[in-house]
């Protein structure tokens, strides 16, 4: 009777805990968890990611504004830029099991394998419940190529003692772009090796052409079309070879995107529907396997594989558990890459608005010198707004520059909310400020 409960959860991220919360507060649940408690995000993830970029965007900041009222362009210091990010990273897993057992919800450490739809084992423990959440996520993908073991990867970049004087990552995706900026900002020699002539494939490439010449101008090195074939260790680090590259730097890490991370659970032995996408689902977020259920990373979806995702998978899959029995329906989702500016988009993208001069009108403005951007140098902003015709609403936005983010969030809330141009004059918005702009967007 002690290992029988109502949810079991495999995962203990925030698509986890988000559903592992409401769930506690009416049913006996048990989460379990392989690696470190509160998942990638905040352990070696998003969370630390920004926390490196603090220090990127202030010395960024500090360098626009120097013959503007500044002197001098401060140093990164690495292993104290570090220190700053395991004050809080250290924290997380004991946090995260703690608030966990407060809450009444029982933990355990290890790998969990389902023998069937109701029955999971840890180790040589079984345990029993009616229903079944998998939140694993993903992990990084390493090339299976000679000497890969060579490689690091996004996590461990992240906890870096020292920052290597020379490095390359292996890709053209988020995770390359962001972490290229962070180390190159940082002082280091940084080289990015792309497998086409594209970055960031997600987005338009008017506005990824522009982040790369950004980048460049940092000094970052692409080169592109380029098959790395082998990694070779050498007595000051590695070396990167493949169509006609042979490149020597201390270190190199595989930033070649991220895949489910279901390696253990025994989904294919119990016959659970898969892709290389990861675990199908429908729209209730339930496997093929009746009573199991997948959020987040781990699963098949169209959707973005962000971290608020994930959490929202998990609050609705608790309360569709607690008896909320309508489909799961997703607002707009934005996405922002954190590089040398910020490029972020939402909503319609301006692959289909352009495809549909009909139905859209797109409106593309460079506001490099607008007031709100000259005031912080930013030197480059472009805003590209899409507008359907019929409701004359806004429909989605494609956003580059160093406060991409927050423009981002107000377009979002504007499409999501099916606010008009009336609703937008009807509103007062501190000023100046990005968001007393919105009116001149479209």
């Amino acid at each position: 009777m002690m290992n029988e409960y109502d949810t079991i959860i495999i995962g203990g991220g925030p698509g986890g805990l988000a559903a592992a919360y409401p769930l506690a507060e009416e049913q006996r649940v048990l989460i379990i968890e392989r690696n470190l408690w509160g998942g990638t995000c905040p352990n070696f993830g998003c969370d630390p990611k920004k926390m490196l970029y603090s220090a990127v965007e202030a010395k960024d900041w500090s360098a626009r504004m120097t013959g503007n009222g500044l002197n001098g362009i401060p140093d990164v210091n690495w292993p104290r830029l570090m220190a700053f990010k395991r004050s809080y990273t250290e924290t997380v897993p004991a946090g995260t099991k703690g608030g966990l057992n407060q809450a009444g919800i029982t933990t355990i450490d290890g790998q969990a394998q389902l023998l069937d739809g109701q029955t999971v084992q840890v180790d040589d423990e079984i345990f029993t419940a009616t229903n079944i959440i998998i939140a694993t996520g993903q992990q990084p993908v390493i090339p299976s190529i000679p000497g890969a073991e060579n490689l690091g990867t996004s996590t461990d970049f992240l906890d870096l003692d020292q920052l290597p004087r020379t490095m390359a990552f292996i890709g053209g995706g988020y995770v390359a772009l962001e972490l290229a900026n962070i180390a190159a900002t940082a002082g280091a020699e940084v080289h990015i090796v792309n497998h086409s002539d594209q970055i960031l494939r997600a987005f338009p490439e008017s506005a990824t052409k522009q982040l790369r010449q950004l980048m460049k101008q940092k000094r970052i090195i692409f080169h592109d079309n380029v098959e790395i074939e082998a990694v070779h260790p050498t007595a000051e680090g590695v070396r990167l070879t493949g169509n006609g590259l042979d490149l020597r730097v201390h270190r190199a890490f595989s930033a070649m995107g991220r895949k489910p991370a279901i390696d253990g659970l025994g989904l294919e032995d119990i016959g659970m529907a898969l892709t290389k996408k990861g675990i199908v689902v429908d729209n209730h977020l339930q496997t093929s396997i009746p009573g199991v259920y997948a959020i987040g990373d781990v699963i098949d979806k169209d959707q973005p594989k962000l971290t608020p995702v994930s959490s929202f998978e998990g609050r609705y899959v608790a309360l569709h558990l607690l008896g909320v029995a309508d489909p799961i329906v997703y607002p707009k989702i934005p996405s922002v890459v954190y590089s040398s500016a910020m490029l972020g988009q939402v909503g319609v993208s301006l692959k289909e608005a352009q495809a549909n001069p009909d139905q859209y009108t797109v409106t593309s403005q460079n506001t490099t010198h607008w007031y709100t951007y000259n005031r912080i140098k930013d030197p480059l902003a472009q805003v590209t707004t899409i507008v359907d015709k019929q409701s004359d609403q806004l429909v989605g936005a494609v956003v580059l520059s160093t406060i991409a983010d927050e423009l981002l969030n107000y377009f979002t809330m504007i499409i999501n909310q099916h606010l008009t141009r009336d609703d937008l004059q009807r509103q007062i918005l501190a000023y100046p400020s990005p968001a007393s702009d919105l009116g001149y967007f479209y």
